[in-house]
């Protein structure tokens, strides 16, 4: 199955919350409500620089995700 890079996610525990599932490597939700991110795999790698501007992308790329979903909402 070819999963999304991207899935958008709600829980009614957490009604004022927003959920946006990284679903490849490094799989990781964020909660764009506070920006709290919790992974679900270890991250490492040999640059950390690199590593660091790699995972602020992604988490970039999550933002986007949701503005371009909620503009088709419109």
């Amino acid at each position: 199955m070819n999963l999304p890079k991207f899935l958008l996610a709600d829980n009614s525990e957490f009604p004022e919350d927003i959920f946006i599932l990284h679903t490849e490597y490094p799989r990781f939700l964020i909660n764009l409500k506070d920006d709290e991110v919790e992974w679900f795999e270890d991250v490492e790698g040999e640059n950390e620089q690199e590593l660091a501007n790699e995972l602020e992308k992604l988490i970039e790329q999550a933002g986007n995700f949701y503005d371009s979903e909620m503009k088709k909402y419109e």
